[in-house]
């Protein structure tokens, strides 16, 4: 773990952010010990082999605990965040933190692990089929027009062969009408 880099997070904060940031961090420590820990993106994070699973924030006000997977806990207090799966819990006040709650999400955490990797790797691949098929039907709808434009640019140059060179007249004799057999009287 790099507990030097989130023991100098936690003390660049005011008193009171800093004492949540330590409560936070003992805790985390203790229930994940499998984890490893860095300063990620600005902020302190527990990783379960290459996946983030829990973190924290210090904000304007208060700290904000973070569960990569958290909505998927099930968890009614904890308020889902950002398009995936996340969610987040604020303490304004070290006194707030309720250490057998925290313990229970805590466990989640190191059990339900999102799979950013390959689910993301699938949405990835899902947005490509839908690209391609809607530039194979685009393709398609314009075919048609394609066609016709060649078909009257043919048409165009035929006629104009047709203006620049008059008709030959036909080496066939015309066909003489027979005459009437009957006479006159």
């Amino acid at each position: 773990m790099n507990e030097n880099a989130i023991v100098d997070y936690a003390k660049k904060q005011d008193p009171a952010r800093a004492a949540i940031c330590n409560a936070l961090q003992a805790q985390i420590n203790s229930a994940l010990p499998q984890a490893t820990s860095k300063v990620w993106h600005g902020s302190p994070v527990w990783f379960i082999g290459r996946e983030p699973v829990a973190g924290y924030s210090a904000r304007k006000q208060g700290v904000v605990l973070l569960f990569w997977n958290g909505q998927r806990f099930e968890e009614p207090e904890l308020e889902a965040t950002g398009t995936f799966h996340a969610a987040q819990y604020r303490y304004d006040d070290v006194a707030q933190i309720d250490a057998p709650k925290l313990a229970g999400w805590l466990a989640k955490a190191g059990t339900n692990i999102w799979d950013s990797a390959t689910e993301l790797a699938a949405l990835r691949a899902a947005y490509y089929a839908a690209k391609k098929k809607d530039a194979a039907k685009k393709a398609k709808a314009k075919a048609p027009a394609k066609r016709a434009k060649a078909v009257k640019k043919v048409a165009k140059k035929a006629a104009k062969k047709a203006a620049r060179k008059p008709m030959k007249k036909s080496k066939a004799a015309p066909k003489k009408r027979k005459k009437s057999r009957a006479r006159k009287k």
